[in-house]
């Protein structure tokens, strides 16, 4: 877990500096941002401290990435921000610790949550051509089940992994369920208003 701490002060960091540039940087970043995670695949059984370079530099990147978003709410409803702050707190804690203390393999959900997670992104494309009443609400709801099935099973791989090299890629893989899960309280809170 002192990955993600470290993970997510980068990512802090990469907000704060973030906060003024063009949205065209940010697309950058966030492509950038990426392009390390899928670099941390080809360096983990190589060098450790390469994985963990490529993971604070992830979580810079994607910090830069969604400084826009994040100075957009922080100006409009600054409010919606600290509700989806402690939301994925508790929301976290409570499906982290399911998926920490179960003891029935999770592998399975684990598969359904990513072919379920492929539906999500081509229902959110359809939301872009087709308005559907309430489908940003239906959107953010089902990103929050799918989210929760992946925290409990990388959870679960947390505490059954005593393997360190893959620390790093486990730290990834749980920051981007923070995040994502911290991005569709967002869009919940501020929709409520």
């Amino acid at each position: 877990m002192g990955y993600v701490a470290a993970t997510t002060g980068f990512f802090a960091f990469g907000a704060y500096i973030g906060r003024n540039l063009l949205p065209g940087v940010a697309f950058l970043a966030y492509l950038a941002s990426f392009a390390a995670l899928i670099a941390m695949q080809f360096t983990v059984r190589k060098s450790t401290q390469t994985t963990v370079a490529l993971l604070l530099l992830f979580g810079l990147l994607i910090g830069v990435a969604t400084a826009p978003t994040l100075v957009y709410y922080a100006s409009t409803d600054p409010q919606a921000l600290w509700q989806a702050g402690a939301a994925t707190a508790l929301f976290v804690a409570g499906f982290g610790a399911a998926g920490y203390a179960t003891r029935r393999d999770l592998s399975a959900l684990a598969r359904i949550c990513f072919w379920a997670l492929l539906a999500l992104i081509v229902f959110g494309i359809v939301l872009i051509f087709v308005n559907i009443p309430g489908g940003a609400l239906i959107y953010s709801i089902l990103g929050l089940v799918i989210f929760a099935g992946f925290i409990m099973f990388d959870f679960q791989r947390l505490r059954r992994s005593r393997d360190i090299e893959v620390a790093p890629l486990l730290a990834a893989s749980i920051f981007l369920d923070i995040l994502n899960v911290f991005l569709f309280f967002l869009r919940i809170f501020r929709g409520s208003r």
